[in-house]
């Protein structure tokens, strides 16, 4: 007799299907970038429910979107099988977050900040060409943030003023391929505050670095903005290698 079908009805204080489905993901994601769940590994989805307490369609569903970032394929009579690193979409932010929560964080920040060196500076002095008024106005305003909440040593406010500075400044570069490496950027500056490789008071330095980009952009100092933001990355990059030496 076939086995009943889980629905996950979401009771009440209960998660529902979707909380459910980004629970499956983000444990089957970490696994597999942390090395638990290795290269030519084979996840059953029919074990997998029951691991997890959930439906089928629930394993399936966080399965799909593993096999679109490139972690795993599907094999009929095999099931669902770990690829190797070289296919997966290291540029997707789930996978930049599941690998700075694992083994190499710290390699893998220094990582991201060569290739933050080779693109930010780059969209800094396209931003200082093309950025509109309300624009430079946002990344002003988040600098300005930014001091309030180093001040107060608020890091996941002083966090989310500086997610706002690179996303704007991105977007500001007017090239829509910068501007989606936004998430990129947003998640290496989430794991440097989540992970304890901030200072508890933010540096005073890389504030005033980020003010410079933003009076360079209003300038159209292109050559300016591209200089600042490349000081920043490598003040960042710095920071890194001094708090993991600690």
């Amino acid at each position: 007799m076939a086995r009943a079908e889980r629905t996950d009805e979401p009771a009440t204080g209960t998660p529902g299907p979707a909380d459910l489905h980004a629970d499956v993901l983000d444990a089957l994601g970490a696994e597999i970038v942390s090395g638990v769940a290795p290269v030519g590994s084979v996840l059953r989805i029919d074990r997998l429910d029951e691991r997890f307490g959930v439906s089928r369609s629930v394993v399936r569903e966080a399965v799909r979107v593993l096999s679109s970032m490139g972690l795993v394929e599907t094999r009929r009579r095999v099931g669902v099988l770990v690829r190797p690193r070289v296919q997966w979409n290291v540029f997707d932010p789930r996978i930049i977050r599941w690998r700075l929560e694992g083994p190499g964080r710290e390699e893998q920040l220094l990582s991201l900040g060569e290739l933050r060196r080779g693109f930010e500076p780059v969209a800094a002095g396209l931003a200082a060409e093309r950025a509109s008024r309300e624009q430079c106005a946002r990344m002003a305003g988040a600098v300005m943030e930014m001091q309030v909440q180093a001040k107060a040593q608020d890091l996941e406010a002083y966090l989310a003023a500086d997610q706002v500075f690179h996303a704007t400044m991105l977007e500001a570069s007017g090239n829509e391929m910068l501007a989606a490496l936004a998430g990129v950027v947003g998640e290496v500056l989430a794991g440097r505050t989540h992970h304890d490789l901030m200072p508890a008071r933010p540096n005073p330095e890389a504030i005033r670095l980020h003010s410079d980009v933003a009076q360079a952009i209003g300038a159209g100092d292109a050559a300016r903005a591209t200089a600042a933001m490349t000081a920043i990355i490598d003040e960042a990059s710095a920071a890194v290698r001094a708090v993991s030496e600690a």
